[in-house]
């Protein structure tokens, strides 16, 4: 099976992957020469994964991230279309949705609010190992579920990554100077997307959904549980070292992109 060198690095910028990895290798030791380094290996990996399934530490990589983009300011008037970024459906498990249902039940929600506004989807197959299909057939019919009409949605169905959502994205829509054009995708992601979108020459306005934190309060705030502070980890260090990866390799037009403005705006909680 062909495993490219992105995802392989991709699998292993997750942090409990990581360390689980590192615990598997320690208990593969145990029986060897190598026996006292493996107990080193397997006991560590149990303690980094405790503090970061347990400790504060996912809320306080998120927040940052979280905090970087507003509110989008609807008083600046109707957006000429908007981009819903893939990652909200399990392809998986029976289409299900997952945490970031938000982005396609909002994209329904600012459908309705605007009726002139274009509507673009873009999302094919993400997966790591198997490849389920593309998203955008299941995004369109829970769209056409939530009473948004199909000769407004267009599906762009081949995308892997957040670049080819910008780069396939510009393709299909080809927007016009002056056009507005709303990028709705997880709080989160939104720096990173924003600077990929950036860099291919498609200027977006940050329409963020999908907290995962409720602001600043919630930094040191510990988890009741390992597997939910480990998830939170994985997705605020996810998103940090794809950043990095972005900006040097040229993919992302800043470091840390954030909104370009002179005005500090803070964002309001509902």
């Amino acid at each position: 099976m062909f495993f490219p060198l992105s995802k392989l690095l991709g699998f292993f910028a997750i942090p409990s992957n990581l360390v689980v990895s590192v615990g598997i290798l320690g208990l593969l030791l145990l029986p060897t020469r190598f026996a006292r380094a493996g107990r080193v290996l397997a006991f560590a990996s149990l303690i980094v994964l405790a503090i970061l399934g347990l400790s504060p530490a996912g809320n306080a990589l998120i927040l940052p991230l979280e905090e970087r983009f507003p509110r989008w300011d609807a008083t600046r008037g109707a957006p000429d279309g908007i981009i819903v970024l893939g990652g909200a459906i399990s392809p998986d498990v029976s289409a299900a949705l997952n945490e970031a249902a938000e982005r396609l039940t909002v994209a329904a929600e600012l459908a309705r609010r605007y009726p002139d506004a274009r509507i673009v989807f873009s999302g094919g197959s993400g997966a790591l190992i198997y490849d389920e299909g593309a998203e955008a057939p299941l995004a369109l019919r829970l769209l056409e579920s939530l009473g948004i009409p199909r000769a407004r949605i267009t599906l762009e169905d081949r995308s892997r990554n957040t670049v080819e959502n910008a780069v396939f994205s510009k393709a299909i829509v080809q927007p016009k100077p002056g056009e507005r054009w709303l990028l709705v995708t997880s709080a989160h992601h939104l720096p990173r997307a924003v600077g990929v979108f950036r860099k291919a020459g498609f200027p977006v306005e940050a329409y963020p959904v999908d907290w995962r934190t409720r602001g600043a309060d919630d930094a040191l705030r510990p988890f009741a549980s390992v597997g939910d502070g480990l998830r939170r980890s994985d997705t605020a260090v996810r998103e940090w070292v794809g950043l990095a990866v972005y900006w040097l390799t040229g993919r992302s037009s800043e470091l840390f992109p954030g909104p370009r403005t002179t005005v500090i705006e803070t964002r309001q909680r509902d």
